[in-house]
């Protein structure tokens, strides 16, 4: 119990109809736990905004006081309300479905969610209800953002920050977040999606269990991600951990910022910033060209700034390059240094060309790519990146023979 926190948004289609599903925390009236408050309050949202509501009772434990309490809760949108007694495993179980029907909320129709018995009818039950509404054709056209970093970094406060609501759960306890929570955002006209990523820690230190199938959805947050924000403390060191989160978001080949966050906790002088841009850049040299913004999220100072930073690393990822400018660059770039492999044998580059965006790629055409050596191949992007910026964008380079 307690697995689910923050309320998270799932899309469904029966029938041909599409609906959202809001999965709420379990609702625990009049308790004097933080959490459970908090929980109950953003249940109170989803119940205020929701088309439709599914009330879920247990049907091997029989009608509970819990179950009475949220009953009051949900009495003055009964209309509303489809009431399923869960863990209805076979039909003999469906005997214990009627004593739900005192709770007054209209029939009460027995499910098993583990083996799927009675679904197909409740899906139908459900879409009946549901208004007419035409599917969004705009939904594909979000920009994904994924908020990253290790526990108690700060990514809920700074989700809360850039919608101006108290979206995601935040406690001073680590971890409170476990699962990737989804928002959808405008900022100037441009449709995000608000990723809010559990904390990712090393494998070795996260048990099996509820830990580690949040770190799964956090890294899979990252793969479906357009742009990567990696959160990292100002008030500690550069970890391990850090430079694992920037390298695998690199490796998918991710937009990345990184946003040092508590920068409210920093004593500070007239060289503080330098130093400290100084030591980023020194610990991250393998992801230079990812922008620095210094936030604080617990006070919104410079999130404005992350967010116009967002939108310019997304134009970036954009940015194509005509293929004969390319290859003019390319032509001085491999005569101001020439390729060279140990063996000796003769290297040739022959042109180059911009074949993708989101992210660049670059094919270039030479006699043979295995000789093509990394320290080339770094020199050349580094070279790229010099002319044409691409601040913020991590490149994909090929080489094929011609």
């Amino acid at each position: 119990s307690g697995v689910t926190r923050d309320i998270k948004f799932h899309d469904g289609e029966w029938n041909d109809k599409h609906f959202t599903v809001v999965d709420t925390g379990g609702l625990v009236p009049n308790s004097d736990d933080q959490m459970e408050q908090s929980i109950l309050s953003q249940a109170a949202i989803a119940i205020e905004k929701a088309d439709l509501i599914v009330f879920v009772v247990d049907s091997k434990v029989g009608v509970a006081p819990l179950d009475k309490h949220i009953t009051k809760l949900l009495r003055p949108v009964s209309d509303r309300i489809i009431t399923v007694a869960n863990k209805v495993d076979n039909v003999k179980s469906e005997m214990g479905v009627y004593e739900f029907q005192e709770l007054g909320l209209g029939e009460v129709m027995g499910i098993s969610a583990l083996n799927g018995h009675n679904f197909a009818d409740f899906l139908d039950k459900l879409t009946e209800n549901l208004p007419e509404i035409e599917p969004d054709e705009e939904e594909a056209n979000y920009t994904a953002i994924a908020i990253v970093g290790k526990p108690n970094v700060g990514k809920s406060s700074l989700v809360n920050q850039i919608t101006g609501q108290q979206a995601v759960i935040v406690t001073q306890e680590p971890g409170t977040t476990r699962d990737s929570v989804h928002l959808n955002y405008f900022y100037q006209d441009q449709k995000w999606r608000l990723i809010d990523t559990a904390g990712l820690r090393r494998k070795n230190k996260v048990d099996f269990g509820v830990e580690y199938f949040s770190n799964i959805r956090s890294i899979r947050s990252i793969e479906n991600s357009d742009t990567v924000v990696v959160l990292i403390d100002a008030t500690q060191k550069v970890s391990a951990q850090d430079k694992r989160i920037i390298r695998y978001a690199r490796s998918k080949f991710k937009n990345i910022i990184l946003a040092i966050n508590k920068w409210d906790l920093i004593e500070k002088d007239g060289k503080t910033m330098s130093k400290f841009i100084d030591y980023y850049k020194y610990h991250l040299d393998f992801v230079s060209y990812a922008p620095l913004v210094f936030i604080s999220a617990k006070y919104g100072t410079k999130v404005t700034k992350l967010l116009e930073k967002i939108i310019e690393v997304r134009k970036n990822n954009f940015e194509r390059i005509k293929t004969s400018d390319l290859n003019k660059f390319i032509k001085k770039t491999v005569a101001k240094v020439p390729p060279r492999h140990p063996s000796r044998k003769r290297v040739r580059v022959y042109y180059c060309t911009q074949a993708e965006v989101d992210p660049p790629t670059f094919v270039f055409s030479v006699n043979n790519p295995k000789l093509i050596t990394k320290n080339y191949k770094r020199y050349l992007l580094n070279e790229i990146r010099k002319e044409y910026g691409f601040e913020g964008v991590t490149l994909k380079l090929f080489f094929k023979e011609r």
